[in-house]
């Protein structure tokens, strides 16, 4: 399966019908993982600006974790929304609250995994730099990023079977 996969998203790129990638319902998992890009980066932007406004001017450089937690929340909605529009679209979930509450529950993995990672930054690297916050935003998106993404598709968008 995974070869007629990759076959398809080679055969798009050398017949160049781009917008396959963009457009339409697929369960290809590179092409979704391609949107997911995209997706993510988005969520991303919302969840970075949102923490960055918190830690800087609500929480006048304190309260990290505070700041991260609530971003991810931000960036985990927005990352629900289009996903189930533009890529997910075969769900194993009948409802949509039970979809969602699942969708949230491996956003809450990684939400623990970013707590962890900042803590951890904050107790390396606190009284070294105030930079440690931007730096485990980068570590835990990252590591984020790949745990919803494969979470999510095998968990909860991976086609029903017959």
């Amino acid at each position: 399966m995974a070869n007629s996969q990759l076959q398809e998203v080679k055969d798009i790129l050398r017949e160049k019908k781009f917008g396959k990638l963009f457009s339409g319902d697929t369960e290809n998992t590179y092409i979704q993982f391609f949107r997911y890009l995209f997706v993510g980066g988005l969520a991303t932007v919302v969840d970075w600006g949102v923490s960055f406004l918190l830690f800087k001017y609500v929480f006048q450089e304190h309260y990290a974790v505070a700041a991260n937690s609530i971003s991810f929340v931000a960036g985990l909605i927005v990352n629900y929304v289009i996903s189930t529009f533009w890529i997910f679209r075969n769900s194993k979930v009948e409802s949509k609250l039970m979809e969602f509450l699942g969708f949230a529950a491996i956003g809450l993995v990684g939400l623990l995994m970013t707590i962890g990672i900042t803590k951890l930054f904050e107790i390396w690297l606190a009284d070294k730099t105030s930079l440690f916050q931007i730096l485990a935003k980068i570590v835990s998106t990252a590591a984020a990023f790949f745990w919803n993404f494969f979470a999510r598709k095998i968990l909860l968008f991976s086609k029903k079977e017959a």
